[in-house]
């Protein structure tokens, strides 16, 4: 998916909208990736290519920085739930962790709330 999107490595246009800055996005599955070359990968290979079905998404993404900087933040976060759970491994993080299915009123409660953020943090973002 999109996950590494928006970083410096990606391919894909840096474009600054509206006070922000995104990168392009193309899905390998997105029309203009199958006229480039991804066809067969999706079995459209020797179709012209008005009868290309498209199964992914062209688009901009937030821009991220550079990827070893998302790295360590994802690295980051890792340890952050491996220590809530009192985890020393990854295995014993898998046997501790437990998903908790919450509601969409839930999600918006545990975000920051009644409050205008004024400096974004490199790892929450409302939008």
């Amino acid at each position: 998916g999109s996950l590494f999107a928006g970083t410096d490595e990606a391919p894909g246009e840096t474009i600054f909208y509206s006070g922000r800055t995104y990168k392009s996005y193309r899905g390998m599955g997105s029309m203009g990736a199958m006229k480039a070359g991804s066809k067969d990968r999706y079995f459209q290979d020797g179709k012209d290519d008005a009868k290309l079905v498209p199964e992914g998404i062209e688009g901009q993404v937030p821009y991220k920085g550079r990827m070893n900087d998302l790295v360590g933040q994802l690295i980051g976060g890792l340890r952050a739930g491996m220590g809530l759970v009192g985890a020393g491994t990854i295995p014993e993080f898998h046997d501790k962790a437990n998903f908790v299915q919450i509601s969409s009123a839930g999600l918006r409660e545990s975000h920051a709330h009644d409050v205008m953020i004024t400096k974004e943090a490199p790892n929450y973002r409302m939008d």
